[in-house]
């Protein structure tokens, strides 16, 4: 894979970024209109100025000469106040352009929304009006299987991810129809299944310093440095075994401190009931999804504290899959009680986080994979915004765990992304520098997590 193989949308070369400089330049057209229509009010005052009425007398026509010439140039087709007219329309139309896409883009998303939320409301009601079409398609399978025919399930799934989107764009209509309490978006409907899945409170443990692999030892100097280190932890990480992220203290030639956060992604698929003592769970997502403050969010802020981190030092948070969505979660809680720490960038790895609220001084940059149908359990696409990079690729490896592999799809992703020449990917690389740099020096503190009721 190469550079080459890479789709980039948003950042600063995005749709919205150029929106943005629409408006700047609608302000910088509205001053130069104001400024031109004071000047020519003040030249307006010239031709009640007694020394010109006086010169009249003495002068009549050359008097009426200049009238006519001060009137061109104030009042003619290319006069100052024919600019300034014109300078504040052009100001009024940039404005309109601009917020007319957005409204657009906004109104799509909205409208996407609620088709999903009616189908996932009548759901129950097409069940039994398509009952007799199911029947006679189960019958057609049940022949063809028969015939020896073999389908692949996870190929399928793969090579149509949209399908997810609907499913779960779906959810709260059906949540609706089976509770009969209203959930009008994923987040909420998320939120009121995370009910389901007692949060508890975070434990952390100091594992240490890892000094056991190269990974772990070289700081990072690019995306795929900082993926490799992630694939690494990633890899450590195993369901049975307490949540374990780590944290690269960064020290600069000058001796200041950057922190970069390994978030793993999910290892244990439990159901519903009581706590769970591992933090990277299932109803970790469900709660994340929900926009909640989560256990794991708290653990990796008190991770932060223990490895030095002040709340003023720059923090990367590197995540993959819900590693990913608690980053991103907490780069919307930074500066807060929630997570008070300064997350200037979060890098993420098939991670649905399409409807999370970024800070504009956070530079986020999602890698996906467009077989992962795991960025697709947000039911929503992540925004164009100067502040939000989303690069995808095309990596089908023919099942979702190999799709969604920090190793196998994300890794040579991110090594190509080295060589990016996109805009809004050098100017994250370069928003970036505090994280890389081969002058750097530091180490790796490892944390294990768990959870307590």
């Amino acid at each position: 894979m190469d550079s080459r193989d890479l789709h980039v949308s948003g950042g600063t070369g995005g749709t919205y970024a150029q929106l943005e400089d629409l408006h700047t330049l609608a302000i910088s057209s509205d001053d130069l209109a104001a400024t031109l229509a004071q000047v020519s009010v003040e030249c307006h005052t010239i031709l009640a100025d007694p020394n010109l009425a006086a010169s009249a007398i003495l002068d009549p026509a050359g008097a009426a000469r200049f009238i006519e010439t001060l009137l061109g140039a104030l009042d003619g087709r290319g006069g100052l106040t024919a600019l300034s007219v014109g300078y504040a329309e052009r100001a009024v139309a940039l404005r309109v352009v601009a917020d007319a896409y957005r409204f657009t883009d906004a109104a799509q998303a909205q409208l996407l929304d609620d088709i999903r939320w009616a189908a996932g409301y009548l759901a129950p009601a097409g069940v039994v009006v398509g009952l007799p079409l199911l029947l006679v398609a189960g019958g057609a399978a049940a022949v063809y299987f028969g015939l020896g025919g073999k389908f692949d399930y996870q190929r399928f799934i793969t090579d149509h991810p949209g399908l997810v989107d609907d499913l779960v764009g779906a959810s709260p209509g059906l949540v609706t129809r089976l509770t009969g309490l209203f959930e009008g978006d994923v987040p909420s409907a998320a939120h009121l299944v995370g009910q389901l899945y007692p949060d508890g409170h975070a434990t952390v443990t100091d594992a240490g310093i890892d000094t056991s692999d190269p990974r772990a030892t070289h700081l990072p100097n690019g995306f795929g440095d900082l993926m490799d280190g992630l694939d690494y932890r990633n890899g450590l990480a195993h369901a049975g075994s307490p949540d374990q992220i780590d944290v690269r203290v960064i020290t600069h030639p000058d001796g200041s401190k950057a922190y970069v956060v390994d978030i793993p992604g999910t290892k244990v698929w439990d159901g519903p009931g009581s706590a769970n003592p591992s933090l990277n769970d299932l109803g970790t997502n469900v709660h994340v999804l929900g926009g909640d403050v989560t256990a794991r969010e708290e653990a990796i802020a008190e991770a932060l504290r223990r490895a030095g981190a002040s709340p003023t030092d720059p923090v990367m948070l590197v995540g993959h899959s819900q590693g990913g969505m608690v980053a991103a979660q907490a780069a919307h809680d930074s500066g807060t009680g929630g997570f008070n720490f300064n997350v200037t960038h979060v890098l993420t790895a098939g991670s649905p986080i399409g409807r999370v609220d970024i800070p504009a001084n956070v530079q986020v940059l999602s890698l996906e994979n467009s077989h992962d149908i795991v960025p697709h359990l947000d039911a929503a696409a992540n925004p164009d915004r100067p502040n939000r990079t989303t690069v995808t690729f095309d990596n089908q490896l023919g099942t979702i765990g190999g799709d969604h592999s920090t190793n196998k799809s994300y890794l040579p992703a991110a090594q190509a992304l080295d060589t990016s020449a996109d805009p809004s990917v050098r100017a994250y690389r370069d928003s970036a520098s505090a994280f890389l740099g081969t002058t750097n020096t530091g180490q790796t503190q490892v944390y294990d997590l768990t959870r307590t009721p």
